[in-house]
């Protein structure tokens, strides 16, 4: 009998499909059914590695780009809009092996962007997420802004609240 996958469950199956990712060598390993834990890691090969032999900056960068936003997005719901805005990354030291990347995010976190954002007006949260190797050594720092805001409601909407 056909089971049907849970939406963290199939965002997970998706994410691995994903050609890019599939390229980078980067695997979504968790993702929590209440969307405040994804785990990603990402195996050193040769289709990530740079010249001298270690991990590409540009695929360190992309297996942390869009989780903040998905557990904003997921967390929030239909009524906000939520973008990533902006980012930075910092190399701290050369990736050489399976290197990880843990995004967590807490009810209080999310339920105090939900507040600012509820007047409609833009919030910028920022967030940071360590890339570390399987040694718990830091090889990445990346921050993160993302853009928050609640959509605006129609006429209709506004009525009958």
């Amino acid at each position: 009998m056909f089971k049907l996958l849970s939406k963290s469950r199939l965002l997970s199956w998706r994410l691995n499909s994903y050609l890019p990712y599939v390229g980078a060598g980067i695997r979504v390993t968790r993702i929590s059914p209440d969307f405040q834990a994804i785990d990603v890691r990402m195996r050193l090969y040769k289709g990530n590695v740079n010249y001298v032999g270690t991990h590409f900056g540009g695929s360190l960068y992309s297996m942390t780009d869009p989780f903040f936003m998905l557990m904003l997005m997921e967390n929030l719901g239909n009524d906000y809009i939520v973008w990533d805005k902006a980012a930075h990354i910092d190399f701290i030291a050369p990736g050489r092996g399976t290197v990880h990347a843990n995004f967590r995010m807490e009810k209080a976190e999310i339920e105090r962007v939900r507040q600012l954002a509820e007047n409609g007006k833009p919030v910028l949260p920022e967030y940071t997420v360590h890339v570390i190797d399987d040694e718990g050594k830091t090889i990445a720092c990346v921050h993160k802004t993302l853009y928050v805001r609640r959509k605006k409601r129609t006429i209709a909407e506004s009525q009958a609240s």
